[in-house]
């Protein structure tokens, strides 16, 4: 049976990542990176899509979990009527091959293990050719081939290669489980020890320059964890997260393919990377994207893949049933042709912010700008697809434009921080003017008392919490307050916060079509309820965004990880996990909360001064950004 989201946690490579579950068990994995085929998919179907468990002979889940401290290696201690075992997951950082390695120490007492070892390449589709030596075992299917390390007797059973022993206070068996392409011999295993060591202390290191000091330190340092987990070392790409399908609210068809690099959330993850400190990825980030958009940017994807491939054509794997029968499966992402306008803004107000943090504009990537300024120009009057990703028909979505204006006044406030660059100033400035006129005219609606999900709508959407956080208008305008008092109002579930509300018929929920061209209900959005905290805090109401931040930090499972969305009916995480947008947001309201606080002054003078000052100046939403006093907004 499969299990809840919150028994799974991540270890990775910064290549690739696995999924493992609190009964010993690794259920996802794709090899050799993450957009790979799988060669784990259990949790998306059952053993027969593969698997690797290592636990008890007795069964059941860890009594205890924890990654070790600020570290991505994983513990798992099971306590049996007869002693008491530990098993660490790790995955060492990549030289040449992908090495999962898993170690088993027995801890007190005498227990039996068992490990169940069901290799299943191409998303659980295709059974490896098996052949076996002492401490070796082959797994060969076409191209690629898996090796398994081992030092117990494995053998044969059912398609299944399998492993009984014990394990007495004291002793310690290591397996690797290595990737290669199958015209190579199996490269030989790391050293266990040696390897355990020398990954635990890259992510100790890494998480050492980690500025914030606030009062979620531990919550913080852990979603950056998962935000560098996410990244594709070569080339500086940030996937969304780890897996594909798993679905938004259990049995329903909301399921996408999050393992590709969205310039949308790329850039959220890249501004709550800085303001921790990492100016290194922003760097690799900017550079991946000069990269990825190369050649025509009137053909700029909303996303791509972890190298910049921009074929991600969707298909169904009609062979996996989906996670707790969430049909269908996808692999690939059709939304990664759509048009989506503020995709724009997000990319300019990241580009601008990285500039500013080192105080120097490069050139490729001003020449970048004037170019994505060219689209904005001639097609920010255009309908789009939204934030969202809708698959109905295009519309004015208000949050796109938006972000079109952000778009704009980034470039003129690089403009005007860098006066040897060359722009047309006043064009842009008249364009600003033009833009925000419009979006108030047009995405406010009076008779409700917000600004709505797209022009002529009553609709509300959480979109629009980041209206003020970006700096369209200041918090306390008094259609900033009546939109968050709205959404706070209409679009809350148990206390989350909703994208949109999905609009149900009596003829029931599958025949109702939504704005968003689907059926079916979703789960609450964590991002949006992070949004929520951020807004809360900026119109002075902090007791009650402390309060949602704190509600929202119970969510995470018991290793600090998010996913996605939260079923309010279920009272379960659902969505793929983890999210980089949910433990990106968190990092912002954490930072947005304890701003002002003594606990964030720097531990590290230099750096942290630079990092601290950047994140306040600008990430504060009565910042640079805010529209100049000509408009008309009243300012």
């Amino acid at each position: 049976m499969t299990l809840p989201l919150e028994d799974y946690a991540v270890i990775g490579d910064l290549r690739t990542t696995a999924v493992v579950g609190a009964n010993g068990s690794i259920d996802w994995l794709c090899l050799p990176d993450v957009d790979s085929p799988s060669c784990f998919a259990r949790i998306l179907g059952d053993e027969s899509h593969g698997f690797w468990q290592l636990a008890p002979s007795s069964g059941g889940n860890a009594t205890r979990r924890r990654y070790r401290e600020n570290s991505l290696v994983l513990e798992s201690e099971f306590d049996t009527p007869t002693g008491t075992v530990r098993v660490t997951d790790f995955m060492p950082i990549r030289e040449t091959h992908p090495q999962v390695v898993r170690l088993v120490e027995g801890v007190t007492g005498t227990l039996d293990m068992r490990m169940n070892l069901t290799v299943r390449f191409g998303y659980g589709s295709e059974i490896p050719w098996v052949t076996s030596t002492d401490g070796l075992v082959r797994m060969t299917a076409g191209p690629e081939s898996v090796a398994l390390w081992h030092e117990v007797t494995a053998v044969g059973e059912d398609m299944h290669t399998v492993a009984d022993f014990s394990v007495s206070e004291g002793q310690r068996f290591a397996f690797t489980l290595v990737w290669y392409p199958s015209h190579e011999d199996p490269p030989p295993p790391f050293d266990a020890m040696w390897a355990l060591r020398h990954t635990d202390n890259f992510w100790r290191d890494w998480a050492a320059q980690c500025t914030y000091e606030g009062p979620w330190r531990d919550a913080v340092v852990r979603s950056l964890i998962t935000l560098k987990a996410l990244t594709y070392a070569p080339t500086g790409g940030i996937v969304a997260a780890a897996t594909t399908s798993l679905p938004e609210t259990l049995g329903g068809g909301r399921n996408w393919d999050y393992r590709y690099c969205w310039l949308r959330d790329a850039t959220f993850t890249l501004e709550s990377l800085m303001r921790g400190g990492y100016f290194e990825e922003a760097a690799a980030w900017r550079d991946w994207l000069l990269r990825a958009v190369a050649g025509d940017v009137g053909n700029l994807q909303i996303m791509y893949g972890p190298a910049g491939e921009r074929r991600l054509e969707e298909w169904e794997a009609s062979w996996l049933p989906g996670y707790e029968k969430s049909a269908p499966v996808r692999i690939g992402n059709a939304a990664s042709r759509q048009f989506q306008l503020d995709v724009f803004g997000e990319v300019m107000s990241a580009l601008y912010h990285s500039a500013h943090a080192e105080g120097v504009i490069n050139t490729a990537v001003w020449n970048l700008q004037r170019v994505l300024m060219d689209e904005v120009e001639s097609r920010w009057v255009e309908p789009d697809e939204g934030i969202w990703e809708v698959r109905g028909p295009r519309r004015h979505f208000t949050y796109s434009k938006v972000m079109a204006w952000v778009a704009v006044d980034r470039a003129i406030k690089t403009l005007e921080e860098w006066p040897d660059l060359d722009g047309p100033m006043e064009r842009w400035r008249s364009l600003r003017q033009q833009i925000a006129d419009e979006v108030c005219s047009r995405g406010y609606n009076e008779a409700i008392g917000a600004f709505t999900q797209y022009y002529g709508s009553d609709q509300l959407d959480a979109s629009l919490l980041r209206i003020p956080l970006v700096g369209f208008l200041p918090p306390h305008d008094p259609r900033v307050i009546s939109t968050i008092d709205a959404i706070n109002t209409s679009l809350r579930d148990e206390g989350l916060v909703l994208r949109y509300r999905i609009h149900e018929s009596d003829a029931g929920e599958d025949s109702c079509t939504n704005v968003d061209g689907l059926t079916g209900r979703e789960g609450a959005f964590l991002a949006c309820s992070f949004w929520l905290v951020d807004c809360l805090h900026l119109i002075g109401r902090t007791d009650e965004a402390s309060e949602l931040f704190t509600r929202l930090l119970a969510l995470r499972n018991n290793l600090g990880l998010l996913s996605e969305e939260y079923d309010t009916v279920a009272h379960r995480l659902v969505g793929n996990f983890p999210q980089a947008f949910s433990h990106v947001s968190l990092v912002s309201s954490a930072y947005r909360l304890g701003q002002g606080d003594a606990a964030n002054a720097p531990r590290a003078a230099t750096r942290v001064r630079r990092t601290v000052n950047y994140a306040n100046s600008l990430f504060s939403p009565a910042a640079k950004s805010a529209p100049t006093s000509r408009h008309h907004h009243g300012r």
